[in-house]
């Protein structure tokens, strides 16, 4: 009897939680549909009440007023080459110097750190005026490689990736590789990427999304209109003809979504797969 009553709670338990996952799930995904609907109306339909809860007819419309608004295509490119240079730099640099953080003791390791942790918690803000005066002497304002060169690194990455190897890369592993006749980049490229794959391909999502997402630096570096980001060019749709249509810039939210949603996709997979590799070994 106390036996059929914990199993009981045990279930009980279990559906609660799972209907808890549950109501979490829908609500997060509530905005993008809210998102979706709108993109298939008119400004009009969007503001009328009761609001419209199903998508509309418009979508196909919508879309092709923001064609004919902005170059859609061409910022998508750019953000495209912003986007993928940054993470792949990122994913380099910042596994590299957390290499070196975690696995190697040299005079000053410490202290670096603690600088390093001092400029990730500058805001982002306050770097815009220095760096748009190095930019500019180095006469990069208005070029793609001024959102690429100054977000090469980030302390974010460096630490995340620090935090990860500390645990992920045993002691005996380095130890067996150096009497193997490793030298560092040979460390570091056999024995520490395979490891900490999980950990990259997070920071490789957060790194793609934040760069696909900014929209301060872009606006203030990119004097040249052939070269804005999406993001950007997104927001030159707020005031068309005096007025904002309002399905014309969701369709264009929408569409900025793709890939991302390509790139979660293909990185969470990743991450996942080796997760399970891992624990099978």
């Amino acid at each position: 009897m106390h036996r059929d009553k914990a199993v009981k709670g045990a279930r009980a338990s279990g559906f609660a939680l799972h209907g808890s996952l549950l109501f979490g799930v829908i609500l997060s995904l509530l905005p993008f549909y809210w998102a979706i609907v709108m993109s298939t109306h008119t400004s009009s339909e969007i503001f009328q009440y009761p609001p419209k809860l199903l998508p509309g007819s418009h979508f196909g419309e919508n879309v092709r007023n923001l064609f004919d608004n902005i170059d859609f295509f061409g910022s998508m490119l750019n953000s495209l080459i912003v986007a993928g240079s940054v993470t792949v730099l990122v994913l380099f640099f910042d596994s590299l110097a957390a290499f070196v953080f975690a696995k190697f003791a040299f005079p000053g390791r410490r202290a670096l750190f603690v600088l390093m942790m001092g400029i990730f918690m500058v805001p982002a803000q306050l770097q815009a005026i220095p760096q748009f005066v190095i930019m500019a002497k180095l006469g990069w304002i208005g070029s793609l490689t001024a959102l690429v060169v100054p977000a090469a690194a980030n302390a974010f990455g460096i630490f995340w990736m620090r935090q990860y190897m500390k645990g992920a890369i045993h002691d005996e592993l380095m130890d067996a590789s150096r009497l193997d006749g490793c030298g560092f980049l040979r460390q570091y490229w056999h024995v520490a990427l395979p490891v900490v794959r999980p950990g990259l391909a997070f920071l490789g999502i957060f790194t793609f999304m934040s760069q696909w997402n900014d929209y301060a630096w872009p606006l203030i570096s990119l004097i040249n209109p052939d070269n804005v980001t999406l993001q950007v060019a997104l927001s030159q749709l707020n005031s068309v003809h005096g007025n904002t249509d309002y399905g014309m810039v969701m369709a264009g939210a929408v569409l900025a979504l793709i890939p991302l949603l390509v790139i979660f996709l293909i990185g969470a997979r990743q991450m996942i797969a080796d997760l399970a590799k891992g624990a099978i070994r």
